[in-house]
């Protein structure tokens, strides 16, 4: 997270393959284990202190329309997994109000500290999206993944995305992801932390390639905005076999 407008460095071709998935750890093994780190420093800009609260808001708005939630006939779920979870920041903000068990991927251990022991967090998996493999027998009613696919190439995503639809609740499980898009009609590289912001159309025809049809899509509403900086548009996309 954290990118906003005109601070990328665009490449020509083929976006995805510049990505280097060790360039990628560095950029996260030196950033700091707080909520202002894990939003690439964006909080801790005047008039942007509000970003995290207003993201899980609309994550948990986008769940409610699913039926997922805690209120107004609504149903929690029992098993949900956060893929590229940081800190945390998602589990504790939003997963672990609405799931009996949470379990976590994330590559950077020192991000998960904090969440072991933590009373509803279960299994933590230290690898990459692209490494991860779910336990026998595993069983998820949802899989939340934000902010981290930019690192993976799409090939990597398709294959991890047929992963998740093994391991999703048979009927009502439900796959959500939560990205930046691209505010150009192409895929954008970053160098500064390897990572490709892809456009709506891309993230689409992922999904396509590993066999999972979109139910329902919101952008996020709500971002502050304090020119010069310009958040990326956020949009949410809720997916099943």
């Amino acid at each position: 997270m954290g990118d906003t407008q005109g601070s990328r460095n665009q490449k020509p071709t083929a976006p995805d393959g510049l990505i280097n998935t060790q360039a990628g750890r560095q950029y996260w093994e030196g950033t700091q284990a707080d909520v202002n780190g894990m939003l690439g420093g964006i909080p801790s800009l005047k008039g942007f202190g509000s970003l995290s609260r207003i993201d899980l808001q609309g994550s948990r708005t986008f769940l409610a329309r699913l039926g997922i939630g805690t209120k107004g006939g609504r149903k929690p779920v029992t098993n949900a997994l956060e893929g590229g979870a940081g800190i945390g920041r998602i589990t504790e903000g939003l997963l672990l109000h609405l799931a009996e068990h949470v379990d976590v991927v994330e590559p950077i251990a020192k991000f998960t500290e904090a969440l072991k022991g933590k009373p509803g967090v279960r299994d933590i998996f230290n690898v990459g999206l692209e490494e991860w493999r779910p336990n026998d027998g595993a069983e998820y009613d949802l899989i939340w993944t934000q902010w981290c696919l930019g690192h993976l190439t799409d090939e990597q995503m398709v294959e991890y995305l047929k992963l998740c639809k093994t391991v999703l609740k048979p009927g009502s499980g439900v796959i959500v992801i939560k990205e930046n898009l691209s505010t150009t009609d192409v895929d954008v590289f970053d160098d500064e932390d390897s990572s490709v912001t892809r456009q709506d159309a891309t993230f689409r025809h992922i999904f396509e390639e590993a066999g999972l049809k979109l139910v329902r899509t919101d952008l996020q509403r709500g971002f502050p905005e304090m020119p010069p900086v310009t958040l990326l548009p956020v949009r949410m996309y809720a997916l099943k076999p």
